[in-house]
């Protein structure tokens, strides 16, 4: 009986070992693509042009589309939600900083960018691949999926902004802050003329 299980587990080893690999190599690459942005959000520009065009092509997989959308809108708002919720939190303060005296604090996202981006580029692989299988093409009058997906993009957003505005926050930054220096007064910036 030992003997049965050293075989069937050897048997599996080398399986195991070269999935094992080829995941570590997997996110090699992925590590590596990290800090360029730029490159990765083109790269998921295409795929999502791919997938598009697809669509367009054998005029179908509506619900698919649908799908993929309610579920990039839901990490869109995973990335524009703080990582600490000021309404669910129970402070004596606010934990944002509402005045010029208050200190610091960056914000933080609750979905950060490059998971954004790698879960946006994964749904968009896995809606690419469904729209091989025709048992995913449900027939639907797309018109009305379109229309209820706008009206519930506004609504999720109306109440997103409405947060943001209430708490004081603003999910981006553009560039990076950086020291000037003080500014010459009008007094020491004069011609002494001699």
């Amino acid at each position: 009986m030992e003997g049965i299980r050293s075989d069937g587990a050897s048997s599996a080893s080398p399986l195991s070992q070269w999935g094992h690999d080829a995941w570590r190599m997997y996110q090699y690459y992925l590590d590596k693509t990290t800090p360029h942005t730029a490159y990765r959000w083109t790269g998921t520009l295409v795929i999502t042009a791919i997938y598009c065009l697809r669509v367009y092509y054998v005029q179908g997989f509506y619900i698919v589309a649908y799908g993929l959308g309610i579920y990039l809108l839901n990490l869109l708002i995973g990335f524009l939600s703080p990582l600490v919720d000021p309404e669910l939190e129970v402070t004596d303060r606010p934990l944002l900083p509402t005045k010029g005296s208050d200190e610091f604090k960056p914000f933080i996202r609750r979905l950060p960018e490059f998971k954004f981006w790698y879960s946006m580029t994964k749904a968009f692989c896995i809606a690419f691949v469904m729209t091989f299988f025709s048992v995913f093409d449900v027939p639907v009058f797309w018109p009305i999926l379109f229309c209820y997906w706008i009206v519930l993009f506004v609504l999720t957003m109306r109440r997103q902004i409405t947060h943001m505005i209430k708490y004081k926050y603003i999910p981006f930054s553009i560039g990076k802050q950086k020291y000037t220096g003080k500014k010459p007064s009008a007094s020491s910036s004069g011609f002494r003329g001699d």
